[in-house]
């Protein structure tokens, strides 16, 4: 369950209300964090003004900001406090002006966060019933990111993305099997736009780049056995990652920001990203995975090649030889075609397929 603390929480009401409602608490080591957030210097009498506190209870936010967050802070007497590296934080203007019709109609909630657990687990807790539409979160930094099978996510305050959308489909919980390939093309999708080539997605939920990987998505469903039912979509996209971060990862990964030369912005990205993440939902209810799949297989890594299925203790290899309608991927081996689908096998590549 995700923690309440350290939260910077907006709330859009749904749209046919004609003003959103909007809630901040009260956070002042968010605050703080957002006042640095330029990266130029900023003396303690300064923030001390600033906040209406003494410099030593500043000097004591500024500790508790870098034991939250993990951010590096320079201290230079007489200039004050600076952070090393400018920051970009979430946006509720900028991520809500890029929505467009049919997807800002769709939307009935907002959470931006501080700090959480994590983005999906947040949106568990919420437990508000959805009438016919979405509700978002994203998160500066997550404490428990994860991906699929309980792996752990790896975030980095601020440099990041971490969005999850909750959506409410009048479909049977069976029916939402390929949603994680829908996800996954809208965000090729998105990237693509950004500038980014060479991207390919890697069946069920990975986004990869040069054979490393630049993004996760999770997908995790509830309700009733023949609907309707609730889905999380979450993504996780690396957008820079400092050393100490990187060396939490166990596998091959990579960021976007290495990738490209124009960067878009973090705003821009989470913008764009949930719009297009709620256009493929409305598309997904009214069509299923069927619209999705072509695309799919134009951005399949792995289609045609050698692969090895890891389901638990038993590893199998065959050809990646096609996707069934329901999203499952089917491997030829040994002359015979077997189906399998998300949450029973990992994807690799034969250790003799470079």
């Amino acid at each position: 369950m995700a923690a309440p603390g350290r939260e910077l929480y907006y709330r859009t009401a749904p749209a046919t209300c004609a003003v959103a409602e909007t809630v901040v608490t009260d956070d002042p080591v968010h605050e703080l964090i957002r006042l640095l957030s330029d990266g130029r210097w900023h003396s303690g009498e300064e923030l001390a003004d600033a906040f209406g506190v003494t410099r030593a209870a500043i000097w004591k936010r500024i500790k508790k900001l870098e034991q939250a967050t993990g951010v590096e802070l320079e201290r230079v007497s007489g200039k004050g406090y600076r952070l090393s590296r400018p920051l970009e934080l979430l946006d509720r203007q900028w991520i809500l002006g890029q929505l467009q019709e049919p997807a800002s109609r769709h939307l009935q909630e907002l959470h931006l966060l501080s700090s959480t657990e994590s983005t999906n687990s947040f949106l568990q807790a919420r437990c508000v019933p959805l009438l016919n539409g979405g509700m978002a979160c994203l998160a500066e930094h997550q404490t428990a990111g994860r991906g699929r099978r309980g792996r752990r996510w790896v975030s980095v305050f601020g440099r990041n993305l971490c969005l999850s959308l909750m959506w409410r489909f009048d479909l049977a919980l069976q029916d939402l099997a390929g949603l994680s390939l829908a996800a996954g093309v809208a965000l090729a999708r998105v990237l693509q736009r950004a500038g980014l080539r060479g991207h390919r997605l890697k069946w069920p939920n990975d986004l990869m780049l040069e054979e490393k990987k630049l993004a996760g998505i999770l997908v995790e469903a509830s309700g009733e056995a023949n609907g309707p039912c609730s889905a999380i979509i979450g993504v996780g996209l690396n957008l820079e990652l400092d050393e100490e971060a990187a060396a939490l990862i166990d596998q091959p990964w990579t960021e976007l920001h290495a990738h490209l030369e124009t960067r878009p912005g973090r705003n821009e990205l989470a913008g764009a990203l949930l719009n297009e993440l709620l256009e493929s939902c409305i598309r997904y209810q009214q069509e299923g995975l069927a619209p999705f799949l072509a695309e799919w297989k134009n951005w399949d890594g792995f289609l045609g090649k050698e692969v090895e299925l890891i389901l638990g203790d038993t590893r199998l290899r065959g050809t990646h030889a096609d996707l069934d309608p329901r999203g499952g991927l089917i491997l030829e081996s040994g002359g015979e075609l077997r189906t399998f689908y998300a949450g029973e096998v990992s994807l690799r590549r034969s250790p003799g397929d470079e």
